[in-house]
């Protein structure tokens, strides 16, 4: 099957959790092309601090920035350009499921010309969104879907993350994307409640990529 790409609505709203539920639900391999920040440590890390004994893989980062800033910003520092041919070029060969985490939101800059949504079009990946419930994120989550359909990316489907309102259907609705899941507040993140999450996400997540694979 499609990679599965990660993206969310904007930069903070659990991506990185949602790529270790999806990867666990899946039992899936863990990729993360572009690592921007390191002083706390990288997403990789967390996820593999996450899931425990895992039975996926964790693949390494292509670019492995220390600047906790836009990607292209970081790359500069570090007298870098990120070319998304390289990381094509290095798109784990896996006979798992592969789950791709992406950095910020779909217009977040890559390089001077080349964006998130960029990647995912060169990757050939299916997208899963990732929203948390804000005041404010009905509309961060429209222009997501809005800049999915124009760029003609193929959307799995929402995972709402934390609990504020409840207008995930609304959303689903006016964006005509389905909901995958719909995520509680965690009062922890430990290999239990992620295993936990998963087991729930598992069924329907299976469906709804068995039913886009048609």
């Amino acid at each position: 099957m499609k990679p599965l790409f990660i993206t969310g609505i904007g930069t903070g709203v659990g991506k990185t959790l949602v790529a270790a539920l999806v990867a666990a639900a899946l039992k899936a391999d863990y990729w993360k092309p572009v690592q921007a920040g390191t002083d706390e440590g990288t997403d990789t890390e967390t996820v593999a601090n996450w899931l425990g004994g895992f039975a996926g893989k964790f693949h390494q980062e292509v670019y492995k920035l220390k600047l906790p800033a836009s990607p292209h910003l970081a790359a500069a520092e570090e007298g870098l350009r990120i070319d998304l041919d390289e990381i094509a070029r290095r798109l784990p060969a896996t006979g798992n499921n592969l789950v791709i985490e992406g950095a910020g939101g779909l217009f977040v800059p890559l390089n001077e010309k080349e964006f998130v949504c960029d990647l995912i079009k060169k990757l050939d990946a299916q997208v899963i969104l990732v929203s948390r419930n804000y005041l404010g994120s009905i509309n961060h989550s429209l222009l997501t879907a809005a800049v999915c359909r124009e760029q003609g990316l193929s959307v799995l489907g929402w995972i709402f993350n934390d609990d504020y309102m409840q207008y995930e259907e609304e959303i689903a609705r006016w964006s005509n994307y389905p909901v995958i899941a719909k995520l509680p507040h965690l009062a922890a993140i430990t290999p239990e409640t992620i295993h936990d999450q998963a087991s729930r996400l598992k069924e329907g997540l299976n469906r709804l990529i068995q039913k886009n694979s048609v």
